[in-house]
């Protein structure tokens, strides 16, 4: 073994050394033992090693101890950087910043100890000193983290050249110390103010007289859901755009863990914040960290490939010199896709409101839902251009020829993406923008890169994400999401299959030429037309569901039972005859179905609410939280949704 592989070793280990020191000054905030040495330091109690001490002593002062030995190891690791690497090798710089965050992290423990800021401390001031140790922590493990990374072999950053994805990647990080600095100030909410029970802990956070710290209970799992999404959207991207074996393993584990730390957050809200599941939450957020500050070193390295600007593949007669105008922008958001599905986001509105949302309202979710579909439709051209490239009807997209370079129109996307959610955010709600962005993700990741290529399957799974904007709509108004709302979705969710499997038909040459395993290519004509007539039938009974629903009325019952007789007519006609007119009428009548169903429920509670009590909007103004308790459940629960988003194509 070389030096400098021992070297690696060790700076690996120490990496780990890191972490535990980490997790044991989470446990000494956790047990309320931070002033176990009173307001002295370096000395404990005023003395420099304590006779006699009490728990909270002992606890404090291991943790002192693992610290101090933390700092001659990370001095160790400098002078061996500076020993082993030349000058200017990129090690010798994460050393010395691991060695500087080293005393700036002893630093603030200082100062934490001497003003006070430990144990029962409510104070604003301890939520800052929190914060800022929090981020100093990442900052630390980021530093060593690299410098373990680059003595490995990995080539250093190329920063010039990296384009949106490279933003993206930075944009990641410091959502994420955003995120975890949250999480440590809910942590300390958990110890300081202990929730009774699930119920409690949520009525207690939307109390107005509660303190912050126990408000901020039910925003931090949205805001950890929204990180995570971000983070889910930026692994699969990364990958694909960043086609290398480690880049690969890195984003595998960054997804993974940040799956882990959805269950390990879900379990420290019902079991009431246990220390055992704190620390563990503690440890997966740690490994999240090193996960994504690894994936993205990899993915910047030099000579790493950037598929977004490899024009290998250029058609023959680009049109990448053409002048640019916003109508090709436009094209990337695929308005004519999105139009249905947004016309289902803002009825759904009106159903939910029962009837005029509010005109301020109204105009933000339209636009912001337009914004997540366009920026989930100009991704999926960036990714699918070599599909696109074979298929006469997106030959030519602006994306194959050039014309809008995919590293232009995934910057466009990232901020279509930004601006919804920002929009919905301020002028609806935190759980309307976090279901829109989720629609994004889930076309994105779940329907193109993982479902599109490998299964005939992918419309009816990765399909649903066109599901979702009645959930924007709705939670948009409402600040939640009852059962109307789920019977909203899963009524686009089974129509889908037979709106898309009629085009499918009509197209299925295409499919087949790009070797998209759509099932008209796969299993032929008549399993297509079998599958049709079994959604529709599907459909129809789902469609009848919101009759159970308060404001619903036998109005529309009526239109919904014509509307189906129609659905299941024009399936039948497709079924005995599996030709392009039938496939085609079938095709442009579910899009008149689906509009008209929604249509007839947003009339229908419009006449039957108009008299009633309006609900009150939700707002980010107007509350600090997107959830509303049912007083008559015994039990409350955060739900969470995804967005409208455009139909696979």
């Amino acid at each position: 073994m070389t030096p400098r592989e021992r070297f690696a070793r060790f700076a690996w280990a120490l990496l780990a050394y890191n972490v535990l020191v980490i997790l044991w000054g989470g446990f000494v905030r956790a047990s309320g033992s931070g002033d176990g040495c009173g307001s002295h330091w370096p000395e404990c109690g005023g003395e420099i090693i304590p006779v006699a001490p009490s728990v909270k002593t002992l606890i404090e002062f291991s943790h002192r101890l693992m610290s101090g030995l933390d700092g001659l190891l990370v001095l160790a690791l400098l002078v061996w950087a500076f020993r082993a690497f030349p000058k200017p090798h990129r090690v010798r710089y994460a050393a010395a910043a691991t060695m500087f965050l080293t005393v700036v992290e002893a630093l603030i423990g200082a100062w934490l100890v001497k003003s006070g800021l430990v144990a029962g401390n409510t104070s604003i001031y301890r939520v800052y000193a929190i914060s800022l140790h929090l981020c100093n922590t990442f900052l630390l493990l980021g530093a060593l983290s690299l410098t373990a990374l680059w003595a490995s072999g990995t080539r250093r950053f190329d920063l010039r050249s990296q384009g949106a994805l490279g933003w993206a990647l930075g944009f990641g990080l410091v959502l994420t110390m955003a995120l975890a600095a949250t999480g440590a100030i809910t942590a300390l909410g958990d110890t300081l103010f202990p929730a009774r029970d699930s119920l409690s802990a949520i009525q207690d956070g939307l109390n107005a007289d509660s303190h912050f710290l126990v408000r901020l209970r039910l925003l931090h799992p949205l805001i950890a859901a929204s990180v995570g999404l971000y983070l889910v959207l930026i692994s699969g991207l990364t990958v694909k755009l960043r086609p290398n074996a480690t880049v690969k393993r890195y984003s595998l584990a960054v997804t993974v863990v940040f799956g882990v730390q959805i269950i390990v957050g879900m379990l420290n809200i019902f079991m009431k914040a246990p220390i055992l599941i704190q620390l563990v939450h503690l440890l997966v957020a740690d490994l999240l960290w090193v996960s994504l500050v690894l994936m993205s070193a990899t993915a910047m390295a030099d000579g790493v490939a950037h598929i977004e600007t490899d024009h290998e593949a250029e058609p023959a007669q680009s049109t990448a010199t053409a002048k640019v105008t916003w109508k090709d922008y436009l094209v990337l958001t695929k308005p004519r896709v999105i139009s249905l599905l947004l016309f289902t986001t803002l009825t759904a509105m009106f159903i939910a409101a029962g009837g005029w949302p509010g005109t301020t309202l109204f105009v933000a979710v339209a636009v912001g839902g337009y914004m997540a579909a366009g920026a989930a439709n100009a991704i999926n051209m960036v990714l699918e251009r070599d599909l696109d490239r074979k298929m006469a009807r997106t030959a030519s997209r602006p994306t194959v020829t050039l014309k809008i370079p995919p590293a232009r129109a995934l910057v466009f996307a990232f901020c279509l993406a930004a601006g919804s959610f920002v929009l919905l955010t301020v002028f609806a709600n935190l759980l309307s923008a976090l279901m829109a962005f989720a629609g994004l993700v889930f076309y994105v990741i779940v329907y193109t890169l993982l479902l599109k290529r490998v299964t005939w399957q992918n419309i009816v799974i990765g399909g649903a994400a066109g599901a979702f904007p009645p959930l924007v709509g709705w939670s948009a108004v409402t600040g939640e999401l009852s059962i109307f709302a789920w019977y909203l979705f899963a009524i686009i969710f089974l129509w889908t299959p037979v709106h898309f499997w009629a085009l499918a038909l009509l197209i299925k040459d295409d499919y087949k030429d790009a070797g998209v395993p759509m099932l008209p290519v796969v299993h032929g004509d008549r399993v297509t037309v079998a599958q049709i007539a079994l959604y529709a039938v599907l459909t129809a009974i789902i469609s009848i569901m919101p009759i159970t629903q308060p404001g619903v009325s036998g109005m529309y019952l009526a239109v919904a039972a014509l509307l189906n007789v129609m659905l299941l007519a024009r399936s039948a006609q497709l079924y005995r005859a599996p030709e392009r007119p039938q496939a085609k009428s079938l095709f442009k009548y579910s899009m008149v179905y689906l509009a008209l169903i929604f249509l007839a429920l947003a009339i229908d509670r419009s006449l039957h609410l108009r008299d009633a009590v309006p609900r009150p909007v939700v707002s980010a103004a107007a509350s600090s939280s997107t959830f509303t308790i049912d007083k008559n459940a015994s039990e409350s629960a955060i739900i969470s949704g995804r967005s409208a988003t455009a139909t696979p194509a």
